[in-house]
């Protein structure tokens, strides 16, 4: 007899509630492999329950190899069935966090954020619709793998405009952020490539080369950028810069240490430069610095950018501009990669940017950026904080490193702002190998996010983390 019992005040109907009884007992070995289990009326007599109940749940089991039916033998179970190994109760080792939820604080000063009041919610959702309307048959069942073609050429007239870049349509790649597009340039110049890094700078293209079983090297910087001396002594082939505005130092590198890199690159055949652009559109004094591709006479840069800081980095959208002579390189050996980036979004933005939207956006945010960051550093330097503070590398980008000279160290900083709910980013936090000669006490400032309402309110709890003495009982 079978030991099972339906529940009738259930909303799972019975058919499903036998099917799954029926299973458990072939998946813990109560019913054996080989085991003939009980006729259709004789269960449904059992069970006080109809024929069709009883022969829908055997219908599923048979279905999905459970029980078998036998002429004039009548039903087992499958031969080739084991007992599956009891679940162990394992808790998680890490706790378990709510889709969304984040350490929360009164005021942070993020580096990796856009202001969500800045985007333009009306005009994206009307060109969202114009965008679909104009795709063209043909576009909903293939894209190019480069991307769709108009887009990449929107692309291409922007970067001649406002980066001094000559590039072709056929030389960019759209795709869903850097780190596909850097996997991409890893199996085009092949797993045996070591990559010398900025040091400091970004720990998440250092992870993403690890992470392809490549060999990093991180070197030094000096006032000018990355340090040739050491990229010289070292057996780096590709070398990962941010040459507009280092991250997360601000240096931008003059021409003449440019040309030294470019040298560098021309010296071998297999050497490249990669030359990340991420937030060159907001400079707020003097020219815009060119890029450095600008200057690449033998095909040595493969330039990329995205527009996560120009847009949004919930777009994923990014893209790079690789050399003629990787080209056809990437067309025989990588094209089976479809393009990550859906048309739908790829259509939308190039709507933006032939519009003319695209210019006038940047501006306008350029615009908010600069008054943004005039306001906090008006505020810090009429605060008590002025005396032992310094700002540098102010003039570009969406962040500052401000020097603390209070007497405190930089984890003490971190530690004594995060007491008064300030969230501020030590700059060796940014450090890819240890560095024996810093000793400043530095933190990093990002501000694109920044409410204004809440600049004032800030530094006044920096001013109480970083001067105690101003703290009356």
């Amino acid at each position: 007899m079978f030991a099972i019992f339906l529940d009738r005040n259930q909303k799972t109907p019975l058919y499903e509630q036998l099917y799954k009884s029926i299973r458990s007992m072939i998946e813990e070995g109560t019913l054996q492999s080989g085991e003939k289990v009980p006729s259709k009326r004789k269960l449904s007599a059992q069970l006080a329950i109809s024929l069709v109940t009883v022969e829908n749940a055997y219908a599923q089991l048979m279905a999905e190899g459970y029980l078998k039916s036998l002429p004039k033998s009548g039903i087992f179970v499958e031969h080739d069935i084991q007992p599956l190994f009891p679940q162990k109760n394992v808790q998680p080792s890490i706790p378990t966090q709510k889709p969304g939820e984040r350490e929360t604080w009164r005021y942070d000063f993020r580096t990796n954020v856009v202001d969500p009041e800045l985007f333009p919610y009306a005009q994206w959702a009307k060109m969202t619709r114009e965008a679909i309307l104009s795709l063209g048959h043909e576009s909903i069942n293939e894209v190019d793998p480069q991307g769709a073609y108009g887009l990449r050429k929107a692309i291409s007239e922007y970067l001649s405009v406002y980066r001094g870049i000559h590039s072709d349509p056929a030389q960019i790649i759209v795709g869903a952020g850097s780190e596909y597009l850097l996997g991409l340039v890893i199996q085009l110049l092949g797993p045996d490539c070591v990559v010398a890094l900025e040091n400091p700078g970004y720990a998440k293209i250092a992870k993403t080369f690890q992470s392809h079983q490549i060999t990093t090297v991180p070197i030094a910087l000096d006032d000018q950028g990355l340090r040739i001396d050491l990229l010289e002594k070292s057996k780096a082939t590709l070398v990962h810069l941010t040459p507009s505005h280092q991250f997360p130092s601000g240096v931008i590198m003059p021409v003449g240490r440019r040309s030294q890199l470019l040298n560098w690159a021309s010296g071998g055949a297999n050497r490249y430069i990669l030359e990340d652009d991420y937030d060159s559109e907001f400079r707020f004094s003097g020219m815009p610095i060119p890029a450095m591709q600008g200057m690449d006479r033998n095909g040595k840069v493969i330039y990329f950018n995205s527009f996560s800081k120009s847009l949004a980095p919930s777009l994923r959208i990014s893209y790079m501009v690789l050399p003629w002579d990787l080209v056809p390189r990437y067309r025989k050996s990588l094209t089976f990669y479809a393009c990550s980036v859906p048309i739908f979004e790829q259509k939308m933005v190039e709507t933006w940017m032939n519009g003319g939207f695209f210019e006038r956006h940047v501006f306008r945010m350029r615009n908010a950026y600069k008054e943004r960051r005039d306001l906090i550093i008006q505020a810090l330097q009429g605060s008590a904080l002025s005396s032992v503070i310094s700002i540098s590398h102010h003039d570009a980008g969406l962040h500052f490193l401000l020097h603390v000279q209070n007497g405190m160290n930089e984890e003490e900083l971190v530690s004594s702002a995060k007491n008064m709910g300030v969230r501020v980013y030590g700059y060796s936090d940014y450090f890819l190998a240890p560095d024996s000669e810093l000793n400043d006490a530095t933190v990093v400032i990002g501000y694109s996010a920044f409410p204004s309402a809440d600049i004032v309110p800030a530094i006044c709890a920096l001013e109480k983390a970083w001067l105690p003495s101003l703290i009356t009982e």
